[in-house]
């Protein structure tokens, strides 16, 4: 009986050893995992990795109307509790990488599909993003809008980075071409 109860024991102890090592080895992201603007700083570290993007700075902003509107063309800030932002140091560029965290309760998918609506993807001096994606992850949503070498890999490396826990997949193509600059103006 006492071996029995010493086998069942080591069974049960080597049983709970492999889930743990399981665990701490799978290193799988869940929704949970982004709560933090370090959080977000570590996921666009990741999620930038073997992608040709500018010269980036990453940095949380305010979450200022003005802000969350010129980022994310949404109207109010309300809903946003921390907003990280992800843009090149050179501003003729046109590159835009945003994770917002929206407080608990939002309606994550009307706000994703206000950002869609309204964000100016024509806001840098004479470029335009190509194409803008949106999507998230609990209550992180992620954009990014560049020309679709630069865009389409960072979402992939985004859906990638949550495990493909994501929300509904929004996708805007700029029919816009690049601002022309006046005749005052010519390009060198």
């Amino acid at each position: 009986m006492k071996n029995k109860s010493i086998l069942i024991g080591s069974i049960i102890a080597a049983i709970v050893i492999v889930f743990g090592l399981i665990f701490i080895f799978n290193g799988k992201r869940v929704e949970s995992d982004i709560k933090t603007v370090t959080d977000i700083k570590r996921m666009f570290n990741k999620i930038y990795k073997g992608v040709n993007l500018p010269e980036l700075e990453t940095e949380k902003i305010e979450t200022t109307a003005d802000n969350v509107e010129a980022y994310t063309g949404l109207k109010s800030n309300s809903n946003i509790e921390k907003m990280v932002v992800s843009e090149p140091f050179i501003n003729a560029q046109a590159y835009s990488a945003v994770a917002l965290i929206v407080k608990d309760g939002s309606d994550i998918e009307k706000i994703k599909q206000e950002i869609l609506e309204n964000i100016n993807m024509n806001k840098w001096i004479c470029v335009s993003a190509e194409q803008l994606y949106i999507t998230n992850n609990g209550n992180v949503i992620f954009l990014v809008m560049s020309d679709e070498d630069q865009a389409k890999p960072v979402y992939d490396n985004f859906k990638k980075y949550v495990n493909n826990k994501i929300g509904k997949e929004l996708h805007k193509e700029n029919k816009e071409e690049d601002i022309e600059l006046p005749p005052e103006l010519p390009a060198s």
